[in-house]
C-alpha cells in the first residue's frame, strides 16, 4: 500500500530503472551510449555495460535487493527467472556487493527443461539469456525476497530461439525496415523508426479462495470441468459496467499501486459481462516493452487476488456458459517523431501514407489468415473462439463507415472524400452537445479498426501477446516490402500507390465485414467468400507449417523453418498434456468425490423408499426419484470407465499431431459425456451431500 502522503506520480515506476533514474545516475557520455543502443543505432561496449551495471546495482541494494536475475520467457507461455546474488567474496574472509556488465549482459541458465520442439536433445543443457535492453530493468519484491529483475531473450547453445521474446524482437526490426521503406518513398524525410505499439486489455474471473481450495479442477487446470449451470447468469446483463463491490474495489486499488511501481500504466477497470468477471486495460506501450508489462499483469493479477483471499482464473473459459476471458490487443504503427501511422486524421483519403498503411494491413490479414488464427490456437481459446461470445474462429476486419467508404472508393479508382461524424444533440438542455464518431464500434469483430490502431481480439486471456504481435508485425512487414519493392521502382510514384490501393481494395475486400460476427448468416456469407473458418486449435496449429508461412517467416529473419517447426511441435504437445490433465483431473473427481457423494444419497432415497413403503404408503414420486438416481449413477461409472479407456489409448500415440488429433477427437467428446451425466446429477443430489461449491457460489458470493 502507499503511504497517505505518496501521490500517483510519485508511486509510478518508482521501482523501475527508467530514463529518469539512468540520467541521475549513469554520466552523461555513457547514459548516451545506451540510449544509442536502444535505439539499435550501436552496440553498447563493455565499459559503459560495467557503468551501468555497477549503477543498476546500487539503485536496486537501495532498494533492499541482494540478487538479480535474468528474467525471460520460454515456450511454457509464462516467465522464468534464475537469482544470483551480488555478494562477492573477498581475500580478507568478508564479501562485497558487486555487479559486471558481462553479468548485465548475458546469463547461463540450464536449459534442458525448457519445451524446445526437437532443437536440441535433453542432455544438451547449456542455453543463454541476453539482456533485452529496450525493456525497463525493475525491482520486485516477492515475500521477503527484493531482487532486480533483466529483462532478457533466451537461446539455445547453437543460437536457436528458445523464447517467446526473441521473435518478437525480430518482428519488431522487420516491421521498422520495410515501413520506413514506405515512409522515405512516400517523401518522410523526418522520421528515422517505426515501432509498433500495443495496448493489451486483460479480462480475469476472481472467485473466493475457500470456493478454489474446494475444486482440484481448477486447482490443477484453471476451469471447472463439472458444474451444472446457475439459476442466474450473465442474461441480466447487470454485471457489465456495474458498481464495484467494496471488496473487488480494494482489490483493485491495491493492484494498480503495484504495477504503477513496476511502470505498468494500468488505466481502466470495469465490471466485465460473466458474474465475477472483470478488465484492466493499460496505455500503450512498444509492443515488446507492453508484452512484458502484461506478464507482469497476470502474475501480479494472481499475487494481489491472494492477499484479498481471492483467486484470480486467467483460463479463456474458467465457467461453461457465461462469457470467457480474452485479451484484446489494441496494436499500431508509431514513427519515432511520434506520428501515428494509422491515424486517420480529418481527411483520409488524402493521406497516402496512411491509406497505403491501412491496406497493407487488410492485404496482410487477408493473405495471411490462417497464420494469424493459428497464432491464437490453444486448448483453452477452443472454448471461446466461436462460443457466440467471442469472436468467431473466422477472420475478418471491421473498418466501418468512413474507411469502408474509402476503400469502395480505391476500388473504384481513386478516394475522393471521407465521411464525417457530426455531433449529436440528447434533447436535454444540462447535457453537453457530444462529437459523433465517423464509425461505429464492433464488438464481435475479430480484427477491428478503432479510430487509430487495430484491435486483435481473438487472443487468449492466458496467452503470452507476444506470438500474435510477431506474427501480425511480420505479416505486415511483408505487404509492406512487397508494396515497397514496387514503388522504389516506379517512375510515378502516386500513380503507382494509387494502382497497388485499388488492387488491394478490389483483392482483399472480402476480409472486410462490419456486420455481426456471431450470426449463422456470418458463418455461410463468409464461407460463400472463401474465408477459412477453422474452430478446432489442432486443426489450426497444422497450418503452421504451411509454404507460405515458412517462407515469410523466412524472409523476414523472424523464425528459422526449424524454429517454426519446433514451436509447432510444442504447441501442439501443450494441446494435448493441457487435455490429459483436464481428462485425469475429471477422473479423479468423478471416482473420489461425485460418485462417493451420488452413492450416498441414492443410499438415503433407498432407506426413504423402504420407511415410506413400510408405512404402508405409496412411494411413486421417492421410487421415481431413485430409479433417475441409480440410472444416472450407472451411466456415470460407465462414463469413467470409457474416459479411462480412451485417455490410456491415446497416451500411447507418440506422434505430436496424431496424438493431439485423437485428444480432441476421442478424449474431448468422452469429457463431455462424463460432465454432462455429472453435471445432471448435481442437479437432483441433495445439496448438502454435492462435494464441490456449485457456479452459483463460485459467481455470485463475494
Amino acid at each position: 500500500m502507499n503511504k497517505p502522503d505518496e501521490s500517483v506520480a510519485e508511486v509510478f515506476g518508482s521501482n523501475v530503472f527508467n530514463d529518469t533514474v539512468m540520467r541521475e545516475r549513469l554520466p552523461k557520455e555513457v547514459y548516451q551510449c545506451l540510449k544509442q543502443t536502444i535505439d539499435g543505432d550501436k552496440p553498447l561496449d563493455a565499459a559503459s555495460a560495467d557503468v551501468i551495471a555497477n549503477a543498476m546495482k546500487d539503485w536496486a541494494v537501495e532498494k533492499g535487493a541482494a540478487h538479480f536475475c535474468h528474467w525471460f520467457q520460454p515456450m511454457t507461455g509464462s516467465t522464468a527467472e534464475k537469482h544470483d546474488s551480488f555478494i562477492s567474496p573477498t581475500p580478507q574472509g568478508g564479501t562485497i556487493m558487486e555487479f559486471s556488465g558481462k553479468e548485465l549482459s548475458r546469463g547461463e541458465p540450464d536449459a534442458s527443461s525448457f519445451p524446445s520442439g526437437g532443437l536440441r536433445a535433453t542432455f544438451e543443457a547449456r542455453g543463454y539469456t541476453a539482456w533485452d535492453c529496450t525493456s525497463p530493468v525493475f525491482v520486485k519484491t516477492d515475500g521477503e525476497n527484493t531482487a532486480l529483475y533483466i529483462p532478457s531473450a533466451f537461446c539455445s547453445y547453437i543460437g536457436h530461439a528458445l523464447d517467446k521474446k526473441t521473435p518478437l524482437l525480430r518482428s519488431m526490426d522487420a516491421l521498422n525496415k520495410q515501413a520506413m521503406r514506405i515512409l522515405r518513398v512516400l517523401e518522410n524525410t523526418t522520421s528515422n523508426r517505426v515501432t509498433a505499439t500495443l495496448g493489451p486489455e486483460q479480462e480475469y474471473f476472481l472467485v473466493d479462495r475457500s470456493f478454489y481450495e474446494e475444486r482440484l479442477d481448477l486447482i490443477l487446470t484453471g476451469r471447472t470441468l463439472f458444474g451444472a449451470p446457475s439459476p442466474r447468469g450473465q442474461e441480466m446483463d447487470d454485471h457489465y459496467f456495474g458498481a464495484l463491490h467494496e471488496r473487488v474495489a480494494s482489490f483493485m486499488h491495491e493492484l494498480n499501486l503495484e504495477l504503477w511501481k513496476l511502470g505498468v500504466s494500468a488505466k481502466t477497470q470495469h465490471n466485465e459481462v460473466s458474474p465475477a468477471q472483470y478488465e484492466l486495460a493499460p496505455v500503450f506501450a512498444t509492443v515488446n516493452v507492453a508484452t512484458d508489462h502484461n506478464q507482469l499483469v497476470m502474475e501480479t493479477l494472481r499475487k494481489v487476488a491472494l492477499r484479498h483471499d481471492f483467486v484470480c482464473l486467467l483460463h479463456e473459459k474458467p465457467f461453461a456458459g457465461v462469457n470467457g476471458s480474452g485479451k484484446h490487443n489494441n496494436w499500431s504503427m508509431v514513427t519515432d517523431d511520434g506520428i501515428n501511422l494509422l491515424e486517420p486524421g480529418q481527411t483520409p483519403h488524402e493521406d497516402m501514407i496512411f491509406l497505403v498503411m491501412v491496406c497493407a494491413v487488410i492485404k496482410a490479414v487477408d493473405k495471411y489468415a490462417k497464420l494469424l488464427r493459428a497464432s491464437v490456437a490453444n486448448s483453452g481459446n477452443e472454448h471461446r473462439l466461436g462460443a457466440n461470445e467471442a469472436p468467431p474462429a473466422i477472420v475478418s476486419i471491421f473498418l466501418g463507415d468512413q474507411l469502408s467508404d474509402i476503400l469502395d472508393q480505391l476500388a473504384a479508382g481513386g478516394a475522393k472524400s471521407s465521411k464525417q461524424g457530426g455531433e449529436l444533440k440528447l434533447g436535454v438542455s444540462t447535457l453537453p452537445p457530444l462529437p459523433k464518431d465517423c464509425t461505429d464500434r464492433n464488438r464481435t469483430s475479430p480484427f477491428a479498426f478503432t479510430g487509430n490502431k487495430f484491435e486483435f481480439r481473438m487472443v487468449g486471456s492466458t496467452q503470452s501477446t507476444s506470438g500474435p504481435m510477431f506474427v501480425l508485425n511480420t505479416i505486415v512487414a511483408d505487404i509492406l516490402s512487397d508494396i515497397a519493392d514496387e514503388l522504389e521502382k516506379a517512375k510515378n510514384v502516386k500513380s503507382t500507390a494509387q494502382k497497388i490501393l485499388k488492387q488491394i481494395a478490389t483483392e482483399h475486400r472480402r476480409i472486410i465485414y462490419n456486420g455481426d460476427n456471431y450470426t449463422d448468416e456470418w458463418v455461410e456469407e463468409a464461407k460463400r467468400r472463401g474465408l477459412a473458418n477453422i474452430r478446432s486449435t489442432v486443426a489450426s496449429l497444422e497450418t503452421i507449417m504451411d509454404k507460405e508461412h515458412v517462407a515469410v517467416f523466412k524472409k523476414h529473419g523472424v523464425l528459422t523453418e526449424a524454429e517454426l517447426h519446433a514451436r509447432t511441435e510444442i504447441l501442439l504437445e501443450a494441446y494435448s498434456m493441457s487435455i490429459n490433465i483436464e481428462a485425469l483431473t475429471m477422473l479423479n473427481i468423478a471416482k473420489r468425490q461425485i460418485l462417493p457423494a451420488c452413492i450416498e444419497y441414492s443410499s438415503v432415497l433407498g432407506s426413504a423408499v423402504g420407511a415410506v413403503k413400510s408405512a404402508g404408503i405409496k412411494t411413486p414420486p421417492q421410487k421415481k426419484l431413485l430409479e433417475d438416481v441409480c440410472r444416472l449413477i450407472e451411466q456415470l461409472n460407465k462414463n469413467i470407465a470409457d474416459l479411462e479407456k480412451t485417455v490410456a489409448a491415446t497416451r500411447k500415440v507418440a506422434d505430436a499431431t496424431k496424438n493431439a488429433r485423437k485428444y480432441r477427437d476421442d478424449v474431448i467428446p468422452a469429457m463431455q459425456t462424463l460432465r454432462a451425466t455429472a453435471d445432471a446429477l448435481e442437479t437432483i443430489v441433495d445439496a448438502e451431500l454435492w462435494p464441490i461449491p456449485t457456479y452459483a457460489e463460485m459467481l455470485f458470493i463475494r
